[in-house]
């Protein structure tokens, strides 16, 4: 019997007890100091606007606007520590409304809307320039790529990613192999079920009820383990060892194969286990009847 146990990032720490989860495009994160506003792994620049307004929190204040894949930030050019940092993963809505800037007057300037630890916050973002509006279609566009790629990052459960037994596969997302017979044993009676691993995540599914399953990217995952219960294996074995030599005698007295050779062991995928090699022309079904069929 064999476990296959999945850690989420949630749940991992580092050595030194910090821990180590990605909360980029998570938080909303104010006045920052200047190294957390540096790109983490995996974390691109899209887009840098300078010449960009904080019209809500610092206006009149000339800042840089910073487009990443994972969040929104922007800093004072003449005090960067006065900052933001905005995940896309709170923000609730992008729209555009006029504003009165200091610098600009009446325009039209970008509104975020975010809800972060259960508080909301909004945000508005004028360009200086005149007649420029990129920060709005660069944010807006960025923003709608990331909330249409959740599947790629999010756990999800019991989503519609089942069809007729087969997993409806993202774009770029590939099937390196699947595994029947997986039980999931995270209720007390246990469901089998079928464990499809992609390039991009792990996804189990229970054989009665396909609307049963869980999809797991990468990005979730701090550790997996596999785990055999290699105890009772051991205790098995060294009682066979000891019992063989007193049932040698009795066991070739019954044995009827007086040709037998002992065949290696291989993988048998209906049992799911190691058996001896069958003989040529024998079949698993010929060893379970009574009566052969031929």
């Amino acid at each position: 019997m064999a476990l296959f146990s999945v850690y989420r990032t949630n749940d991992r720490r580092c050595g030194d007890g910090m821990e180590k989860t990605m909360w980029e495009d998570k938080e909303v994160k104010f006045d920052l100091p200047l190294n957390k506003l540096k790109m983490r792994p995996g974390e691109k620049v899209l887009d840098k606007l300078d010449s960009i307004e904080d019209t809500k929190g610092n206006d009149g204040d000339i800042g840089r606007l910073i487009v990443t894949n994972l969040r929104i930030i922007w800093h004072s050019l003449s005090t960067p520590h006065f900052n933001l940092s905005i995940g896309y993963n709170c923000v609730v809505t992008v729209t555009t409304r006029m504003v009165n800037s200091k610098l600009r007057g009446t325009t039209e300037a970008l509104h975020i809307l975010t809800k972060s630890n259960n508080v909301r916050f909004e945000f508005i973002f004028t360009n200086l320039i005149l007649g420029n509006a990129r920060h709005i279609t660069s944010i807006m566009g960025v923003f709608k790529a990331y909330t249409s790629s959740r599947m790629y990052r999010e756990l999800k459960l019991r989503g519609a990613i089942i069809y007729n037994k087969q997993l409806k596969l993202l774009p770029l997302e590939q099937v390196v192999t699947t595994v029947n017979g997986v039980w999931n044993l995270s209720s007390d009676q246990g469901n089998l079920g079928t464990f499809v691993i992609t390039n991009v995540r792990l996804v189990w599914f229970a054989d009665m009820n396909e609307n049963f399953n869980i999809s797991l990217p990468y990005l979730q995952i701090a550790k997996t383990q596999y785990q055999e219960e290699s105890s009772m294996f051991a205790d098995d074995t060294q009682e066979i060892v000891e019992s063989s030599d007193e049932m040698s005698n009795v066991f070739l007295t019954y044995f009827a194969d007086e040709n037998h050779e002992d065949r290696e062991p291989v993988y048998n995928q209906e049992l799911g286990l190691a058996i001896e090699a069958l003989k040529p022309g024998t079949t698993l079904q010929n060893l379970w009847e009574v009566i052969p069929s031929s």
